[in-house]
């Protein structure tokens, strides 16, 4: 079984004007897209073709094929963050409101931390929220590093690449952090991750 293209959770203009429609058809239905078949036309015809993106991203890595992984670790944080980020935004409750309090003193610091790291950033990469021995912690990637199959389970992501938010935003990536932390991350998604066994698993 071919990796697929998972659908955008929304539509393209669900989170205008912060990230475009015309951002997001050439984010997920280019960028996101080459990934995928990339890492379809690579494992075709091997002992992987039928795997997992996870088991592909473990063997890519164990292996050194840094195509391989670039193009797995890549499909799967794109598809992370995309359900890292909804319309429809709503205060974390429950244990994620207790973990985030716990860890940082309040929502408000936490997005400022989130804030501070992804703009810091040098180049492309991504900033997380990550439950991680016993606490939740904000920690950057870059390129393509993942934590798809780490000991760390990743609650949400932001992309810090520049197609993430060049088209809307120009140079200002600060504004574009400030908006999607402001009004559209998903804390359902985080607080479901939160309590899942395990770390999500890309969609079959």
């Amino acid at each position: 079984m071919a990796i697929t293209l998972p659908p955008l959770p929304y539509a393209e203009d669900a989170l205008s004007p912060t990230i475009s429609a015309t951002t997001l058809q050439t984010h997920h239905g280019k960028h996101h897209k080459a990934y995928v078949d990339k890492t379809n036309a690579a494992v075709e015809g091997t002992d992987l073709a039928d795997a997992s993106l996870e088991t592909i991203i473990d063997a890519a890595q164990a292996k050194g094929d840094k195509g391989l992984f670039n193009n797995s670790a890549q499909s799967w944080n794109h598809a992370f963050y995309w359900n890292s980020m909804t319309p429809a935004s709503s205060a974390p409750t429950g244990e994620l409101a207790a973990a985030i309090d716990a860890a940082f003193g309040s929502v408000d610091a936490l997005k400022a931390e989130l804030a501070a790291q992804g703009t810091a950033h040098f180049a492309s990469g991504w900033v997380w929220l990550l439950a991680k021995d016993g606490k939740l912690v904000v920690e950057q990637t870059h390129d393509a590093a993942t934590f798809a199959t780490d000991d760390a389970k990743p609650l949400l992501v932001i992309d810090l690449w520049e197609h993430a938010y060049y088209l809307d935003h120009k140079n200002l990536r600060p504004d574009y952090l400030k908006q999607v932390l402001d009004g559209y991350l998903n804390w359902d998604f985080a607080a479901e991750n939160l309590a899942r066994e395990g770390n999500w698993a890309y969609p079959a």
